[in-house]
């Protein structure tokens, strides 16, 4: 007699039929802990640099560069707060207020805490970029402050004198050539010029009361002098809360378990084959037809991004 076989498939029938009248052995096989508890997410956005665009190929810290990794960092799902690493030594005020107001704008909006870490330098518009955030941390030799404004330039009237080169330049409007590296200083520009980079002053250290508060103390004015400090020093002086290491800080506050998310700013295709320039689109090859104009422009900006980070002794 023919006996009647069961289908491989069917064998495990009774048991799916148990389990499904059983809800405690399917919460048995679901991570519902996962769902439950997620771990804590901490997007990591790194501003290092010089703040400001050098030049066709030298790229600065600007808005237009970052808006879109800082828009990333604060995307993330389940964002339980923003760490900014940053390591400047300034640069431009006007893109260290723009990109410092759009952590600010999306911290409220998203109602997520910033946290900073300064790592070699947070001077001048670095500070400010530092200042964004609700809580600044410091290594002890990170270098704070220089909370001013500088100009620099150099005269080559004496120069051009010597080997008989003679200067040429017309302008529409009498102020339009004020402070031209080729001509003696005037008074009057010097003094115009001053009086901006006051109210520029002035400007930053609002910024600097607005976000460090009473933690400066009494009287702050000592701090809006120019002068830097070492990273004790600048906790001690209001300018930073405490001593943390990014990652160890965050997993002290946030428990081991915290998922720490780095943000990276996404580079152009071009730039990063720059050194081959093989395989390089038509318009790409139009953004490198511009580099040898500009390698005079661009030693330059390196002169200044050199001086700017040996007035730290970097």
């Amino acid at each position: 007699m023919d006996t009647l076989s069961i289908p491989p498939l069917a064998a495990p029938l009774p048991w799916l039929i148990s389990l499904g009248m059983n809800w405690r052995g399917i919460l048995r096989i679901i991570p519902l802990e996962r769902f439950r508890h997620p771990p804590p997410k901490v997007a990591v956005l790194r501003l290092s640099g010089i703040i400001g665009g050098l030049g066709p190929v030298r790229q600065g810290l600007t808005l237009a560069g970052l808006e879109r990794t800082i828009a990333r960092a604060f995307d993330v799902p389940g964002l339980s707060a923003v760490a900014i690493s940053v390591n400047s030594p300034g640069g431009s005020p006007v893109q260290s207020e723009l990109i410092a107001a759009r952590i600010r704008d999306l911290a409220a909006e998203k109602e997520v805490k910033v946290l900073a870490f300064c790592e070699d330098v947070a001077a001048s518009g670095g500070y400010w970029l530092a200042a964004a955030a609700d809580e600044i941390f410091v290594q002890k030799s990170s270098i704070l402050g220089s909370i001013g404004v500088i100009s620099s330039g150099f005269g080559f009237q004496n120069l051009i004198e010597r080997f008989g080169i003679e200067r040429r330049i017309h302008t529409a409007g009498e102020k339009k050539s004020m402070l031209d590296s080729f001509k003696p200083e005037d008074p009057k520009d010097v003094a115009r010029l001053e009086a901006i980079q006051q109210e520029i002053h002035e400007h930053f250290k609002k910024w600097v009361r607005e976000r460090r508060g009473p933690k400066l103390g009494e009287d702050p004015e000592p701090i809006f002098s120019g002068e830097f400090w070492t990273g004790g020093r600048a906790i001690d002086l209001g300018l930073a809360d405490g001593f943390g290491e990014l990652r160890a800080t965050l997993r002290e506050r946030y428990g081991d378990k915290v998922k720490i998310i780095p943000v990276k700013a996404r580079k152009s295709w071009w730039r990063e084959r720059l050194g081959t320039g093989a395989g390089l689109s038509g318009s790409d090859q139009g953004a490198l037809s511009i580099l040898p104009s500009s390698w005079a422009t661009d030693l330059l900006a390196a002169i200044e991004e050199r001086s700017l980070w040996g007035r730290f002794g970097l």
